[in-house]
């Protein structure tokens, strides 16, 4: 049996998703909710094997739902199903942590294909979806796509001087914010880039290679 639980705000599409799955042998629905908060509260406790998630989630949306989950459930796979075709939603939503991405357009023979792959290891997505996947990463090298459309304008701009290899108290200093918020921003931006250390990070930005450092190049 694959235990499955629906994270989505309107109360039609989840009726729906109730009765396609309560009808379909070899899934058992374990819970229905409709935003970020009472998923994290109650998920924690007992995480299906799938969840489906709705991007446009009242509150916190329903990428930070995911990122928020997979830090405490990584077992779990998360398959967004939602209206959204653009490439900054899907890109955000994998990097989140979710294995597929599939339009609430969905047969229900598809869905349920869908989240039988997921369990098993796939990352099921529309054939619509996947092109658009495929097309946006061809027409942008990582660096660019990274800097782009993963970091903000801050970020990058402290990513920016972190090349330069000013140390977080002068980075602090050149923009007028205070150390704990640096911090704050560095965690982020490893995160976002999946990175440990200033040089990988850095290292991901060939615009910022060249760029003249201060002495002393250091990780803190």
């Amino acid at each position: 049996m694959i235990s499955v639980s629906i994270i989505e705000d309107d109360a039609n599409v989840r009726a729906i998703l109730h009765d396609w799955l309560a009808g379909a042998e070899g899934f058992r629905l374990v819970g229905e909710y409709s935003n970020t908060e009472s998923a994290v509260a109650r998920l924690r406790d007992a995480p299906p094997d799938v969840a489906l998630v709705d991007i446009n989630l009242p509150g916190q949306s329903g990428i930070e739902c995911v990122r928020r989950l997979k830090a405490v459930v990584p077992d779990t796979q998360f398959l967004m199903l939602t209206m959204f075709e653009d490439g900054d939603h899907i890109f955000d939503a994998l990097s989140a942590g979710a294995s597929g991405y599939l339009l609430k357009r969905t047969p229900r023979d598809e869905l349920l294909a869908a989240i039988r792959e997921v369990r098993d290891g796939g990352s099921p997505m529309t054939s619509y979806i996947a092109r658009k996947v495929v097309r946006w990463f061809q027409a942008r090298p990582l660096a660019q796509a990274a800097e782009g459309d993963v970091l903000t304008a801050r970020e990058r701009e402290i990513l920016r001087q972190l090349a330069r290899g000013y140390a977080y108290k002068e980075i602090a200093h050149n923009l007028g914010i205070g150390i704990g918020t640096i911090n704050t921003h560095v965690r982020r931006i490893y995160h976002k880039l999946h990175v440990s250390s200033r040089g990988e990070a850095v290292a991901l930005f060939s615009d910022f290679k060249d760029e003249p450092r201060a002495p002393g190049l250091r990780d803190t």
